[in-house]
């Protein structure tokens, strides 16, 4: 069995394969400070209660945006799972060619949803990721990643709400009932999510008049995705397992 590792900037996500099936995920946050021994203990509990015992884990990939983590989390897999994990980054064979001005700044997750994109949905694909940030990545038909757009994500926006103005309430983020909004949460909730999905659609038509490529399919993924993706017809899929299945794709690439 192959454990699975995306460090993102709120949550870690856990996922164990066994062959191409995906058996379980479990997920931490990432903004507790853990020593090695409290990921260890952390990750081999979550593994028994999903009936897993760790002797079964084999290999572990993992991609991480969080390097402050990394030490902890790298000597926790080897001493606890005994496996030495292939980490995401410069090096890594992935199948993806990266043809941005400077490949070394890409985030490891943005490679890993590429990677899986276009193995699972060809090319060209744009692949929009409602993470922390929200992020847009266009891989061609050959397989060349060559456009990487950021934006600040929904948590951002609603955490800069809540945080930057005096009356402004802490809320949860989900879609109101409607957009015409009478009271200050669903006013919240309304332009969190509905300027979230006019920036989406916006992205996707500038990147398809820009790009000059019209076959161009549209995935999103994310913890927030499929919020957005039930709210327009600019995107195709919303793949919920992305990133996970790219760690797969890209362990079996590096570890043969």
């Amino acid at each position: 069995m192959i454990l699975c590792i995306d460090v993102g900037n709120t949550n870690t996500n856990f996922g164990v394969y066994e062959d191409e099936k995906l058996l379980v995920m479990f997920k931490l946050t990432s903004k507790l400070d853990r020593t090695s021994d409290e990921f260890g203990l952390s990750i081999s509990e979550l593994l028994r209660l999903n009936n897993i015992e760790k002797g079964q884990i084999t290999g572990v990939c993992i991609a991480s945006v969080v390097p402050n983590v990394m030490h902890s989390l790298i000597t926790a897999i080897e001493r606890y799972l005994n496996c030495r994990p292939i980490i995401v980054g410069p090096g890594t064979k992935t199948g993806i060619s990266i043809k941005t001005d400077n490949p070394r700044e890409l985030g490891a997750d943005r490679i890993v949803d590429a990677v899986a994109a276009y193995k699972k949905y060809g090319g060209p694909v744009l692949v929009l990721d409602f993470g922390t940030a929200t992020t847009y990545d266009l891989i061609t038909e050959d397989g060349s990643f060559i456009v990487g757009i950021t934006a600040p994500g929904i948590r951002i926006s609603a955490k800069a709400l809540w945080e930057d103005t005096a009356k402004l309430p802490e809320i949860e983020i989900k879609k109101p009932a409607s957009i015409l909004a009478t009271e200050t949460v669903s006013s919240m909730q309304a332009g969190l999510v509905y300027g979230q999905i006019g920036q989406a659609e916006y992205i996707i038509e500038k990147v398809k008049e820009e790009s000059k490529l019209d076959n161009i399919k549209v995935i999103a993924t994310g913890g927030l995705g499929r919020i957005i993706s039930e709210e327009t017809k600019k995107i195709d899929v919303y793949d919920q397992f992305l990133t996970l299945e790219g760690l797969r794709l890209i362990y079996e690439k590096n570890h043969r």
